[in-house]
């Protein structure tokens, strides 16, 4: 994707990692999409021995998979040569669905179960708020530019580039960290209600820069052409997603043609999306069928599914990637894509 087929102010996707079922970091998650094998659960996550004892005695999984995240790929770059800068210029967007709802819930019992409703585990209050992993991963990082969490279930990650993307349109950042995490936990299990489905756990980040501040070594992965959300009242929720796709594409002056990957989360609706962009590019990202339900980091995973897989296939270069999500309650949401492809 040459500088010149680049809108100067239109979000570039530029790195990404992910802390994922798969492993650590963004070879690990790679290699674990070529191979298909599905697979739920961090192994052998545990946060202190990750991240080392100091400053995280008080981290809950949720923030200890979200700080690993943007640990891996500020790592990732710095042994590419290709640091990304942190201090007042780089935001961090992250989506959620409701925080750690496990922590949430053990905090709350703490205060039925002391001799007062006051004696609580203080030291772990932040667990309970939604912006706890975002806060603690700025802190850590020395990320001084906005700090936002986005609670939005399914459709989180992309209400997370979106903002990213007003962010970075309006100068208030020069780039921004833009990602999601959920945890599998039995009370987020609990919550989800559906006992057939596999819950799903992870982080995964991008970095989000435009042509006007991008290094000249940085490459670009891919550009958000357009990104469109709506809510469905009193329609069908199916008939929203169709019409939250379409939409996406016209902003994006684009045609269900130049679709290469497509892909939606949480509730089922691929027949419903194949049958606007072609069977053929749903079936090449598979992510929700990898990692069961991820929550609002569904559709970060199903960008980087649609990265990875991009870098193998130069036959991407140039194309689409529709990433679209559905909830329960009718919230629809599509990104639309220009993959750069090709080999790094």
């Amino acid at each position: 994707m040459s500088e010149r087929t680049i809108h100067r102010d239109r979000p570039l996707i530029t790195a990404w990692s992910a802390v994922s079922p798969f492993g650590l970091g963004r070879d690990a998650f790679a290699a674990g999409v070529a191979r298909g094998e599905p697979a739920h659960l961090v192994p052998d996550f545990d946060t202190r021995k990750v991240l080392g004892k100091a400053g995280t005695r008080t981290y809950d999984r949720a923030t200890g998979l979200a700080v690993t995240a943007v640990r891996e790929l500020l790592d990732e770059a710095a042994a590419a040569r290709q640091p990304i800068a942190t201090g007042g210029g780089t935001a961090l967007v992250l989506g959620t669905t409701l925080g750690s709802a496990h922590s949430a819930a053990g905090f709350s019992r703490a205060s039925f179960e002391g001799d007062k409703p006051y004696d609580v585990p203080a030291q772990l209050m932040p667990n309970v708020l939604m912006n706890g992993p975002a806060a603690a991963t700025a802190i850590r990082f020395d990320l001084k530019g906005p700090n936002t969490t986005l609670a939005g279930g399914a459709a989180g990650g992309l209400l997370a580039l979106g903002y990213a993307r007003r962010l970075l349109a309006a100068g208030r950042a020069e780039r921004a960290l833009v990602g999601a995490v959920e945890e599998q936990t039995e009370t987020r299990a609990w919550l989800a209600g559906e006992p057939d489905r596999p819950i799903g756990e992870g982080s995964a980040v991008l970095l989000v820069e435009t042509a006007r501040t991008l290094p000249p070594e940085r490459r670009v992965l891919a550009e958000l052409l357009s990104l469109d959300v709506r809510l469905a009242v009193d329609e069908d929720p199916q008939e929203a997603l169709a019409a939250t796709v379409r939409d996406a594409l016209a902003q994006a002056d684009a045609t269900p043609d130049q679709v290469w990957a497509a892909a939606v989360t949480g509730q089922p609706a691929e027949d419903q999306l194949a049958a606007l962009v072609g069977p053929e590019a749903v079936r090449r990202v598979r992510t929700a069928g990898l990692l069961g339900d991820t929550g609002s980091a569904g559709t970060v995973f199903s960008v980087t599914t649609v990265l990875a897989l991009a870098e193998q296939d130069p036959a991407a270069a140039g194309r689409l990637a529709v990433i679209a999500s559905l909830d329960q309650q009718g919230l629809a949401a599509c990104a639309v894509l220009r993959l750069a492809g090709g080999d790094r």
